[in-house]
């Protein structure tokens, strides 16, 4: 259906090794004029960014904040600290555009990096807006980030339930994103690198057409994450395709030393 393909890399951990495979997409949808998401697929870094305001506001604000992560993601020294401040010159960026933005443009931002500073390594979520990420372990999904969204503030306070939240007029609704304030700090939650875990990072446009457990049946279908990413980019869009959809499909399996022995020597025997 698209040009996606799966990329990977293998990084060489303390008494093993970790190999992560990845597949992106960003499609405008089916109702919408322009694309006013931003991807960024770049090992360690999976963000996805939801753009909002005027006509071209969105997609500003979104590619600013993408064009500020990319070079983190390149030197491959991801932090929390260099995150946040390439966020605060996202915001400069997007203001600098005076006529083309105003004081509601903004966009999400949400992501995954693999943090292996101090000798350990640890899978790190960060999230302001309400792009998701989701994580498969041991054949069930679970949203890793908390949405920054009037809809879960009604949730959290036991005003709404989650059938009433589907169709809530306030459904677009974000109360956090990079752009309309001059400091914005991500939640971040840390996860330990489990052999299978599986990730999806990806814009409301997804979930507006898929549930969770839609998402993770298209994962069960599909291993390898371009054919996922595919999958579910093709289900978004039969089901109607509202609004930009962004999708980011990750796969990690870890090695100790013996299992990538034993295939090094397998490889050699063949």
């Amino acid at each position: 259906m698209s040009d996606v393909v799966t990329r990977s890399r293998t990084l060489p951990l303390p008494g093993g090794e970790i190999e992560v495979s990845w597949a992106a997409v960003t499609h405008t949808g089916l109702r919408r004029d322009n694309n006013q998401d931003a991807v960024l697929a770049d090992f360690p870094l999976f963000v996805v960014a939801d753009g909002m305001g005027g006509h071209i506001g969105g997609e500003i604000a979104s590619t600013s904040t993408v064009d500020r992560l990319r070079p983190i993601a390149e030197s491959g020294d991801v932090s929390t600290k260099a995150i946040e401040k390439a966020l605060s010159k996202a915001v400069k960026d997007i203001a600098s555009h005076v006529d083309t933005t105003d004081d509601g443009t903004g966009t999400t931002v949400t992501g995954v990096f693999l943090d292996a500073a101090g000798g350990s390594v640890h899978w790190v979520t960060l999230n302001i807006g309400d792009s998701r990420v989701y994580l498969l372990r041991d054949e069930t999904i679970v949203q890793i980030t908390t949405d920054h969204s009037v809809v879960q503030e009604l949730m959290a306070a036991g005003r709404l339930s989650p059938e009433e939240a589907e169709n809530h007029p306030y459904g677009n609704v974000i109360t956090r994103a990079v752009g309309p304030s001059e400091s914005v700090t991500p939640d971040y939650v840390r996860l330990d690198v489990v052999d299978g875990d599986r990730f999806v990072v990806c814009s409301d446009g997804l979930t507006k057409e898929l549930t969770d457990y839609g998402i993770q049946h298209f994962l069960a279908e599909h291993e390898d994450p371009a054919a996922a990413v595919d999958a579910m980019l093709e289900a978004a869009l039969e089901n109607g395709g509202r609004d930009n959809i962004s999708i980011v499909v990750l796969n990690a399996v870890r090695r100790s030393s013996d299992s990538a022995d034993a295939d090094t020597a397998t490889h050699a025997t063949r």
